[in-house]
């Protein structure tokens, strides 16, 4: 992180609100050296109210907000300082790198390598700046290779989940096919059980109709008996050769 403590003089300030200023920045450094974040914070926001274009209370700010986690208030005043109309390479180039750091904790990788890239245009021998911007890639690089690995155990997952759907449903279908079948047998079993009993089923006659016939019958076997014994009665013809 860079910090930037040097008091940088506006001509076109007052002795008294300049005096002022001083004082706010400078207790405002030593509350930050006491890891005092918060009231260096303040002291640094009355600072930029009195003197909305003063740079030393601006970045220090974002330093006392990005010391607090609060990256994305941090960002916004880097961001402000580093994009700022001034022609200042070093202070643009420690602006751009702390953005960067804000980005980089923020999980926002690419914005990070963009600022970091940014503060080597305007420091090309910073070594921290290049250290960071080679980390920031390194990460971005493992996070891309994690994602195409999560959507690919996804692809997986969803391939899985679809096979064992369409094996349910298979295995459905063959309850199904098989449940039919022993409707249908039972049905059948049921259909030929009744045609049976239906088909063995005597008929009914009245007591009347059963004496007629035993009655008949007898008559039957009586005619039959008598027709036997008068053939036994009457005998055979017989031819008789004469011996001439």
């Amino acid at each position: 992180m860079k910090y930037l403590v040097v008091i940088i003089l506006f001509l076109l300030s007052g002795p008294q609100l300049f005096a002022q200023d001083k004082r706010l920045i400078h207790q405002g450094n030593e509350l930050y050296k006491q890891h005092n974040y918060k009231e260096a914070e303040d002291n640094y926001r009355k600072s930029v109210e009195k003197k909305n274009q003063d740079v030393t209370s601006n970045f220090n700010l974002g330093d006392a907000l990005y010391k607090q986690k609060k990256f994305a208030e941090a960002g916004e005043q880097f961001n402000k300082l580093a994009s700022g109309p001034n022609n200042n390479k070093a202070l643009a180039a420690q602006a751009y790198h702390n953005l960067g750091n804000s980005y980089l904790e923020n999980k926002k990788l690419e914005e990070s390598i963009d600022a970091y890239k940014k503060a080597l245009l305007n420091n090309p021998k910073d070594d921290e700046t290049r250290y960071n911007l080679a980390y920031a890639q390194e990460k971005l690089k493992q996070q891309q290779q994690q994602n195409k690995q999560n959507q690919n155990n996804k692809n997986q997952d969803n391939k899985n989940q679809q096979n064992k759907d369409n094996k349910n449903q298979d295995d459905k279908n063959k309850d199904n096919k098989d449940q039919d079948k022993q409707n249908q047998d039972k049905q059948n079993q049921n259909q030929d059980k009744k045609d049976q009993q239906n088909g063995q089923q005597p008929d009914k006659l009245s007591k009347e109709d059963a004496e007629r016939m035993l009655e008949a019958l007898n008559n039957n076997e009586k005619q039959t008996q008598d027709k036997l014994k008068n053939k036994k009665l009457k005998g055979s013809k017989l031819n008789i050769a004469k011996d001439w």
